[in-house]
């Protein structure tokens, strides 16, 4: 947890992980407007918080993906089958009409510690 946040970013409990939205966003909060780059950011985000408890994306077996335009389907799905091993985690994708700070992208996602 922190002054931003009024919850932690990634909660352990009984060996599964649970990581918040990851916004595609830059370190002053400013959204990640392409395509490529803000699904990249997102899964990086991700991947950050992660790796704090000691896990990777091949722990993961949910994600929930949101986006504010459903034409980001085809690139998420191509990022998502270069990111994830088979067989790849169990996925939500929604379409939203606004993420926080402008984002086009935001990324969730539910790990096993094995």
């Amino acid at each position: 947890m922190s002054d931003q946040h009024p919850y932690e970013l990634a909660y352990e409990k009984d060996g599964i992980v649970y990581v918040s939205g990851a916004a595609a966003i830059d370190a002053d909060h400013n959204p990640i407007l392409g395509d490529v780059e803000c699904i990249e950011a997102a899964f990086e985000a991700v991947s950050s918080r992660l790796a704090k408890l000691g896990l990777g994306l091949e722990h993961v077996v949910k994600t929930t993906f949101f986006v504010t335009d459903i034409r980001l389907r085809d690139e998420v799905n191509k990022q998502y089958s270069e990111r994830f091993a088979e067989p790849r985690p169990a996925r939500t994708f929604v379409e939203v009409s606004a993420i926080p700070y402008g984002a086009r992208v935001a990324f969730e996602a539910v790990a096993h510690r094995s």
